[in-house]
């Protein structure tokens, strides 16, 4: 169930410190530290990274049309899989993820294909998801409906990263390449980098782990820096339940993100 609805504010004055900035902010530091310093800065591309299609990864045909909305994204919003965290980086295993991905939200889920538009391995591959994402994308223009995220399906852009971030930090490359991405989706559509959230913003759940949760304040940041842009802070909604929210550590009820055992293997 969708807890808040976000609604846009204007840019705090210099020198003040949002909510947001302010609870998680050393727990954010702590966690930043953990990735080595080369996953934070490096050159970003106009042309974006490089996305590997629905047919690359093998994907089913989706069981209906896909909708695609006349609309831009507001927004991005992050998840992870809630998956094991593999050493396993190679090109296989994330064409493997997708693919697996795809059968749990179409076949359990009862879903019309995967639920979210984009997906970033741990060996760094990032992946269309729902079918048209990366061709609406590379128009910026409109965007695909989804189902990544209760409230947000028709004006967010979802992306999953594989992997459990409760207590763990991703990999340097898969963090790079998820601020790439960001950066990329930002550009084609206009977002200012402070439209990046996490999943628990919105529903109650405990996506994307506390670890990942704690780094989109750099995340933001990096993303302005690859754009060149300044980092704007939109805070400014429902401060009662941001602090609830933070004093206790994470949602109340969690709704798990997951694969059945054995549908990897």
């Amino acid at each position: 169930m969708t807890l808040r609805a976000p609604h846009h504010q204007p840019a705090p004055a210099a020198g003040r410190h949002s909510r947001r900035s302010v609870l998680t902010g050393a727990f954010a530091l702590a966690t930043a530290a953990a990735l080595p310093v080369a996953a934070a800065g490096r050159a970003y591309s106009a042309a974006g990274p490089d996305i590997i299609a629905c047919a690359t990864w093998g994907a089913r045909a989706a069981s209906e049309p896909v909708v695609v909305l006349a609309n831009r994204p507001e927004r991005i919003v992050v998840h992870h899989t809630a998956t094991a965290n593999v050493t396993d980086y190679t090109k296989q295993r994330a064409f493997a993820l997708a693919r697996a991905i795809q059968t749990y939200h179409m076949d359990a889920q009862g879903w019309i294909d995967t639920g979210q538009h984009f997906t970033v391995s741990r060996g760094a591959f990032v992946m269309e998801g729902r079918h048209n994402s990366l061709a609406e994308l590379r128009t910026g223009t409109r965007q695909v409906r989804a189902a990544h995220c209760v409230g947000q399906n028709t004006v967010s852009i979802g992306i999953e990263n594989e992997g459990t971030y409760t207590s763990q930090t991703p990999p340097a490359a898969q963090y790079a390449a998820l601020a790439d991405l960001c950066a990329h989706i930002c550009d084609q559509y206009g977002l200012p980098a402070s439209e990046i959230y996490g999943h628990r913003d919105f529903n109650a759940t405990s996506c994307p782990g506390d670890r990942l949760y704690a780094l989109l304040p750099k995340l933001r940041q990096d993303v302005a820096a690859r754009l060149g842009r300044p980092l704007s802070d939109p805070e400014g909604e429902d401060p009662l339940w941001d602090l609830v929210r933070q004093a206790a550590g994470r949602p109340a009820a969690t709704i798990g993100e997951h694969l059945p055992a054995g549908l990897l293997s």
